[in-house]
């Protein structure tokens, strides 16, 4: 359910932006209130707190938001805490900003490795993938895991290309045990 909300609210706020011609101004002002709501669990709280009533919320939300998002925003903030989906705001905005970064053809991509890459073998990933996808350009985020032994898994979307060491050593501990002597 809570996936088809986000889609409901993030799909009409992706309308606006665009009949606007306010892509740019959304996609930032998305960013900037998920990075707040996100690293504020006072606010959370607050916000899906049955006790409080949802005028509060409502005034809580022009305050704080009022004065740096779009009115727009704040009034599908307002709408959402109406309904009792205020707990959904920031699922809403993340949303949003993945379907501004695929309509401006921005990847993200995981890639996680035994060791630390080097700038040059960054590089080299980021290119491969740019050569091999629809995407323009990515936002790369790199971390070790030195389970994998070797090689590397890059998730990109739900796709997940593992080609780790690891898991290549799991594929044949599975075929030999299929084998009938």
């Amino acid at each position: 359910m809570a996936k088809l909300v986000s889609k409901t609210y993030g799909d009409a706020l992706f309308a606006v932006a665009s009949e606007e011609k306010r892509m740019d101004e959304f996609y930032e002002a998305a960013q900037a209130a998920g990075q707040i709501l996100r690293t504020n669990e006072e606010f959370e709280k607050l916000m899906n707190h049955p006790e409080i009533i949802k005028d509060s919320k409502i005034e809580m939300v022009e305050q704080i938001f009022g004065p740096t998002l779009p009115k727009e925003m704040v009034g599908l903030m307002n709408l959402m805490i109406s309904k009792g989906r205020a707990g959904e705001i920031l699922s809403v905005f993340d949303y949003f900003v993945a379907l501004v970064k695929e309509e401006k053809k921005i990847g993200q991509a995981s890639v996680t490795t035994a060791v630390a890459l080097s700038d040059i073998q960054k590089e080299k990933v980021e290119k491969k993938l740019l050569e091999t996808t629809k995407y323009e350009t990515f936002e790369m985020h790199y971390c070790v895991d030195e389970t994998l032994i070797g090689g590397m898994v890059i998730r990109i979307g739900d796709r997940v290309v593992d080609s780790s060491i690891r898991t290549k050593l799991n594929d044949l501990s599975r075929q030999l045990r299929n084998i009938q002597v």
